[in-house]
């Protein structure tokens, strides 16, 4: 008999597949991930605007995180044969998917944040 994971909503995920489970949630749940796919979703967007669009990001940052989303089938990359290059990014059938998630996160998160911070600066 093989056990599952935990209690609440991973009770019914065998254990031995929870450490994929967490690659997954690690990947799409970080910071700048959420805030990309939340950008996407007014349709496909230049890397300049997704750059203009997520604010703090880093050119890095947002490479990395791009090429990630892309490796995870979340997105597609079309570079357009034109001069300047033209590349844009959009959301996957799968991306959208997970949309309707982060836009409820991040809406949470903007709801919330005040609240959230007078509970830090409680405990300080």
């Amino acid at each position: 008999m093989r056990a599952n994971a935990g209690i609440g909503p991973c009770a019914g995920i065998p254990a031995e597949r929870m450490a994929a489970i967490r690659e997954v949630l690690g990947r799409v749940g970080d910071t700048w991930s959420l805030l990309v796919i939340a950008v996407l979703a007014d349709g496909p967007r230049r890397y300049s605007e997704l750059h203009f669009a997520v604010t703090g990001i880093s050119q890095r940052m947002l490479t990395r995180t791009l090429r990630r989303l892309r490796e995870d089938g979340l997105l597609t990359r079309t570079s357009h044969p034109e001069v300047p290059p033209r590349v844009v990014y959009e959301l996957t059938p799968l991306g959208h998917d997970l949309l309707g998630i982060v836009a409820a996160l991040v809406g949470w998160a903007a709801e919330h944040h005040a609240e959230i911070d007078r509970n830090r600066s409680a405990l300080s």
